[in-house]
């Protein structure tokens, strides 16, 4: 999975940085237990993947993390969908 280039939109860019600056508490929590390498793999926050911004990712084993809660505004529909394209670039 190292190598496996994952597309994204480049507008997509600016609001990750926004969202690394601004974790929400829950994101918070978890970025403090997975941060510098302490699952033995690297996780990255907010990260541009196809036309979404997954909350964290891990580009070694393919994994996409996500947090849902009160400020993530998506639908069951919509997870699905994203969920089904996920799955279609390996993660």
């Amino acid at each position: 999975m190292a190598n496996k280039i994952i597309k994204y939109r480049n507008d997509l860019k600016e609001r990750a940085q926004e969202l690394r600056r601004n974790l929400t508490p829950a994101e918070k929590i978890l970025w403090q237990s997975i941060r510098k390498k302490s699952l033995g793999v690297e996780f990255h926050r907010q990260v541009p993947i196809l036309d979404y911004i997954a909350d964290f990712y891990c580009h070694e084993i393919g994994l996409v993390l996500e947090i849902d809660g009160a400020t993530h505004e998506k639908s069951f529909l919509e997870d699905s969908k994203r969920q089904k394209r996920k799955k279609k670039e390996g993660l």
